[in-house]
């Protein structure tokens, strides 16, 4: 830049140059790349990742003493975020899972996101199933753990140290207790015996 000078107080006064050419700025432009690596894991953290949505079968209610298949549809999700004025690309990718089934018990991490049982086949052991022991009302927390990687201005994808982890919204599952019974009446010839409709269950 070329600074120039001129009476004050004139309307239109005669400039003169005074100095330069002179740089405004630093002919070596600060490195940003080892701040935002420092930065990125915490800005991680901190970025709404989505951990899955929990699904159990059967649902909202299941047996005591029998498998409930829990599974999650967590997926690969970006964002585009600003560290230091410079845009910054993210690429969370789900790798591993821990599942607190609520009761005491916690599963993970490990690499099985689980998946759909057909209703026929519900109450089979799966990688993610869980037997609770007691009935009660339970609450199921899902915890994804995500790699991810980052790239400063369209640049090349870099890994971000460690894993973010983060935690599903908790879903109640109401655990019930099953009671068989054999009767030798039927409902047609004694439609006042047990286990038929309208006949109020003898206490357990």
């Amino acid at each position: 830049m070329v600074w120039l000078k001129a009476p004050k107080g004139l309307a239109d006064p005669t400039w003169t140059f005074h100095s330069g050419p002179t740089c405004l700025f630093d002919p070596r432009p600060e490195d940003l790349l080892p701040r935002i690596a420092a930065l990125i894991q915490s800005e991680f953290q901190k970025l709404p990742v989505a951990a899955g949505t929990v699904t159990a079968q059967p649902s909202p209610h299941t047996l005591r003493g029998a498998e409930t298949n829990f599974f999650t549809d967590s997926a690969e999700q970006t964002f585009d975020i600003t560290i230091l004025a410079q845009k910054v690309h993210v690429v969370a990718t789900p790798v591993q899972y821990t599942w607190n089934y609520g009761d005491g018990t916690i599963f993970g991490p490990q690499q099985s996101a689980g998946g759909p049982l057909p209703q026929d086949r519900w109450g089979e052991n799966t990688r993610t199933s869980h037997v609770y022991t007691q009935t009660g009302d339970f609450q199921v927390v899902l915890t994804t753990h995500f790699h991810g990687t980052y790239s400063v201005n369209n640049g090349p994808p870099l890994p971000i140290p460690g894993q973010g982890q983060f935690s599903s919204p908790p879903q109640t599952i109401s655990v019930w207790r099953s009671i068989t019974r054999n009767y030798a009446d039927d409902c047609i010839r004694n439609p006042q015996g047990q286990g038929c409709p309208g006949v109020a269950p003898p206490a357990p």
